[in-house]
């Protein structure tokens, strides 16, 4: 699949509440997901559920999650186990009229499915380096890649993204008739948009380097990117 191929919903992924505010675009849940740092895994453990932040990466409409193999999550959801993934971005803190329609302005991606093992070598290096370079661009290359005691210590799994949806609310608040005030007048209650956003700070060298050591590009650029 690519960009250009539509999400078709299952019973599972298909958007019910709040269903004008689904989207379709394969484009959009890739955004989504790229736009973000921390997803959560949602997975039963025995007969509670559990629900895990995890760090990911996506290469084409595979995502690759990762963790240590004494992981109970990891074991689970590599053996076949249903696990649901999700990333979420706040935009904005929506203000109403009423307190029923306070809201958020958000954008949510939900990939349902049954991760598999990954076991290939080649693949195995081209999943953590999706991790790699989703997390911090240009590091695979820039530093030493995993040796095979780091390797053996690591669990990484990949999700299929073919069953997924998006959903996204913007603009202002939703009031109802009765709380808008009328034409001219005077409206007693502030209603509208708190934005969030999130950015990067100032690159914080590790005392161990060199003093004067200069911040490398793929650094600097990473500090001065948009988060979201």
């Amino acid at each position: 699949m690519d960009a250009a191929t539509p999400l078709s919903p299952t019973a599972r992924s298909t958007v019910r509440r709040g269903a004008h505010r689904a989207r379709t675009d394969r484009a959009e849940l890739h955004a989504v997901l790229d736009a973000g740092l921390v997803g959560h895994l949602g997975i039963v453990l025995g007969d509670s559920p559990v629900v895990l932040p995890t760090g990911y990466g996506r290469h084409g409409d595979t995502l690759y999650l990762h963790g240590s193999t004494g992981a109970a999550s990891m074991r689970a959801a590599g053996s076949g186990a249903p696990v649901c993934f999700t990333v979420t971005h706040v935009d904005g803190v929506v203000y109403a009229r009423s307190a029923f329609h306070h809201s958020m302005n958000y954008r949510c991606a939900v990939v349902h499915g049954v991760a598999r093992p990954v076991t290939d070598p080649a693949e195995r290096l081209l999943g953590l380096q999706a991790l790699t370079e989703h997390l911090a661009p240009g590091s695979w290359a820039a530093t030493r890649q995993p040796d095979r005691k780091e390797l053996a210590a690591t669990t990484l799994l990949a999700l299929d993204l073919t069953e997924a949806s998006v959903k996204v609310r913007t603009g202002p608040p939703g009031d109802d008739d009765r709380d808008l005030p009328e034409a001219g007048a005077a409206d007693p209650v502030w209603a509208g948009v708190l934005p969030v956003r999130t950015v990067f700070g100032e690159p914080e060298p590790c005392p161990l380097l060199p003093p004067a050591t200069a911040t490398p590009p793929r650094v600097r650029e990473r500090a001065l990117s948009p988060r979201g």
